[in-house]
C-alpha cells in the first residue's frame, strides 16, 4: 500500500476537518466546500490524519511539500552517524613505545566518537597471569578518562581478556567538530600565488615591470 496521503478526488469520505494554509484552523466542513476553497487558493486538499473523526485535511501546495521532505529526509540521512567499534590488541608485557603508540590510537578513535574494543592477547605461560592483562586495561581505561568510558568491564574470553571503552561524545558531536576545525584551517591557511597561476595576458606587478627594466639588454 502506499504511504502517500490521499489528495483532492482521492479523499472519499462526506466531511472533513479541515486546517487553512497557514494552519489556522477552518472547522467541520463537507469535502465539497474544502475542494472549493482548495481551488480558491490554488491549493492541494491533503489529508493529513486519516484515522481521525472526521479526518483532518490541510490546504497545502503538496508538490512543494513533497520536495521539502525529500530534502530534510536527505539532510537528515547525510548527518545521520553511525558508532563504529574500532578494535586494539595487546599483549600484556607490552613495552612502553608500543603501548604509547596504541594509546594514541585509542584516542584518535574515541575522540572521533567510535567504540574501542580492547583485546588482551594471553600465550604460553602469560594464561596463567590474567592479573597482568588486568592491570594493563586498567592503565589503559584511566589514561583516556577524559575521551572515554568502561562500558564493558575486562572479562576473560578464551585466551583473551576484552574492555569495551565507550566515547563521551556523541558521533554526530565528534563529525560536527571535525568539520568546524577542517573550516578553521582553511580560513587560517595563506592564500599563495605563484608564476603558475597568473592567468594569461595578466598585467605584470609594478615589481616586476621595475625589475625587468633593469635587465640588461641581450647584444
Amino acid at each position: 500500500m502506499s504511504a502517500e496521503p490521499r489528495i483532492n478526488d482521492r479523499i472519499r469520505v462526506p466531511e472533513v476537518r479541515l486546517v487553512g494554509p497557514s494552519g489556522e484552523q477552518v472547522g467541520i466542513v463537507p469535502l465539497a466546500k474544502a475542494l472549493e476553497l482548495a481551488q480558491e487558493y490554488d491549493l492541494d486538499l491533503v489529508e493529513v490524519a486519516a484515522n481521525a473523526r472526521p479526518p483532518v485535511c490541510k490546504l497545502m501546495d503538496y508538490g512543494k511539500f513533497k520536495y521539502e521532505s525529500a530534502m530534510k529526509a536527505r539532510e537528515a540521512r547525510k548527518n545521520q552517524a553511525h558508532t563504529v567499534i574500532k578494535e586494539m590488541k595487546l599483549r600484556p608485557k607490552i613495552d612502553p613505545h608500543d603501548y604509547d603508540t596504541k594509546k594514541g590510537h585509542v584516542v584518535r578513535f574515541l575522540k572521533q566518537g567510535d567504540k574501542v574494543k580492547i583485546t588482551i592477547m594471553f600465550r604460553g605461560r602469560e594464561q596463567s597471569r590474567p592479573e597482568l592483562g588486568y592491570r594493563l586495561l586498567q592503565r589503559l581505561a584511566e589514561d583516556v578518562q577524559e575521551l572515554g568510558f568502561i562500558e564493558s568491564n575486562p572479562k576473560q574470553d578464551g585466551r583473551n581478556m576484552i574492555m569495551v571503552l565507550g566515547p563521551h561524545k556523541k558521533k554526530t558531536e565528534a563529525m560536527a567538530e571535525a568539520r568546524e576545525a577542517q573550516a578553521a584551517r582553511k580560513a587560517d591557511a595563506p592564500a599563495t600565488t605563484t608564476r603558475r597561476d597568473r592567468v594569461a595576458g595578466e598585467e605584470p606587478t609594478e615589481a616586476a615591470a621595475e625589475a625587468s627594466a633593469e635587465e640588461p639588454a641581450e647584444a
